[in-house]
């Protein structure tokens, strides 16, 4: 189990790396790759910098890889042309491609269960009910600054943002993407949380029991 788990950290690596690079040869659209995979690019050094002196719940680490990879393919094809949601909409009977749904979905689901552990390894939060609350607000908040950074692509690109944005003519697709991250949220705390617990319990980071 220790071997595992020694070696995840370099498994997600060469995983991601190894998408990103094929990602890279022949995106649908150039500009938009770049904007999409920008958080991989960045938050990757940042785990490299404090991999050693905060290592993260091997839970957390997939959710990572798993929301990088998510990024990525919606970087190599663009949201509104991805592959797999275009299945998704004939086996659903959907009027869109909804890929970006997923991409927002995990953008909820991702940063809760690292808030979740940055306040509970920090002792910032002690009672579930506060730890729900905060986490789901920093949830939102990350969620509407992505949808300013939207915003402003499209100011300055004009037409050129629309496969960044990705909105397919819905005009409610900011408030739904701001839904998906929600729910996402929700859904990471509550179907997650014990699993992530028991986890934190292991490397002395978990809940206190107070309310």
């Amino acid at each position: 189990m220790h071997d595992t788990a020694s070696r995840l950290p370099a498994l997600l690596v060469g995983l991601v790396g190894l998408a990103l690079l094929a990602s890279a040869i022949a995106p649908y659209d150039r500009a938009t790759w770049w904007m999409e995979v920008a958080p991989v690019l960045i938050v990757a050094p940042v785990l490299f910098a404090t991999h050693r002196r905060f290592p993260l719940t091997a839970l957390l680490q997939t959710l990572i890889a798993a929301h990088a990879l998510v990024l990525i393919v919606g970087g190599a094809w663009t949201y509104a042309r991805v592959p797999f949601g275009f299945w998704l909409q004939d086996v659903l009977s959907l009027e869109r491609n909804p890929y970006d749904r997923i991409g927002h979905f995990m953008q909820g689901c991702v940063p809760a269960i690292a808030a979740r552990e940055i306040l509970l390894r920090l002792r910032v939060v002690r009672g579930r009910g506060w730890l729900l609350f905060l986490v789901s607000c920093v949830c939102l908040a990350i969620s509407a600054v992505y949808e300013l950074v939207e915003w402003r692509a499209a100011v300055m690109l004009g037409q050129g943002a629309d496969a960044f944005l990705g909105t397919q003519g819905d005009p409610w697709d900011t408030q739904s993407d701001m839904a998906m991250a929600l729910i996402g949220a929700l859904a990471g705390q509550i179907l997650l949380g014990g699993w992530h617990d028991r986890q934190l319990a292991r490397i002395g980071g978990g809940l206190r029991r107070s309310w």
